[in-house]
């Protein structure tokens, strides 16, 4: 009733999350009992705070702040399933525009990373490893067109004929050949504009290659379930 009447609005019941991103946009500090409250901890950056009501709830907006360390997205759809699905595309797009931050280098996409990897690894099966040491390299290699094949499958196309394409050209030099997943015919990332993070892409090859080393460690398995006599 007092805050009411000096026009302050008093917020309760409100998550710890929420309350450190109104402290950061707002330039406020946190403290735990209103006697430690001090003039340096008022967050005196927002500049206008409004209540509006969206569908049956009502929300808090603190819009044209000052110099903001923390924001809101609001997602709004027919259902929750759609919510969901919004929710994951837009955590997706945040995480790739965060590896290109923190690691600004791109590799081209549609399977030509893997192609490239795949043919310089099977020429070097063939030509610099002796014996058998040359069949991880090959395994390796053959693993890693995979994903150009399913792209090829995927957009209807010859596997067989497209992949051998792809190779030709890798082999010529040309390593931003890819696959158009539309088509499922071969395509310059130069041209087509398909490109991910080299981070993810590392990532993405150090799992795959433990992931194997640790089904080779396994010499036996042992069945959870008993045999029917």
């Amino acid at each position: 009733h007092y805050l009411v009447k000096e026009n302050i609005t008093a917020l309760r019941r409100m998550r710890k999350t929420d309350n450190n991103r109104i402290a950061r946009a707002t330039g406020a500090k946190i403290v735990t009992s209103v006697d430690e409250l001090k003039e340096q901890d008022v967050g005196t950056g927002c500049g206008l705070f409004s209540v509006e009501k969206i569908g049956d709830e009502y929300f808090s907006f603190l819009t044209e702040c000052k110099d903001p360390k923390a924001c809101t997205i609001l997602l709004r759809g027919p259902g929750k399933d759609t919510l969901n699905e919004i929710d994951r595309n837009l955590q997706d797009a945040m995480c790739v525009a965060r590896n290109v931050l923190f690691n600004p280098y791109l590799c081209p996409g549609g399977g030509a990373t893997e192609m490239a990897l795949s043919v310089q690894l099977a020429q070097r099966a063939k030509s610099d490893i002796p014996g058998v040491e040359q069949w991880p390299y090959a395994g390796v290699a053959e693993a890693l067109e995979v994903i150009p094949r399913t792209l090829i499958q995927n957009g209807g196309g010859n596997a067989m004929r497209t992949l051998t394409d792809l190779r030709a050209k890798h082999a010529s030099g040309l390593t931003t050949w890819g696959v158009d997943g539309e088509k499922g015919v071969p395509v310059d990332m130069n041209d087509y504009g398909v490109w991910e993070p080299l981070a993810v892409k590392l990532q993405t090859i150090k799992t795959a290659i433990d992931s194997a080393s640790l089904l080779l460690r396994v010499d036996d398995i042992v069945s959870g379930t008993s045999k029917k006599q």
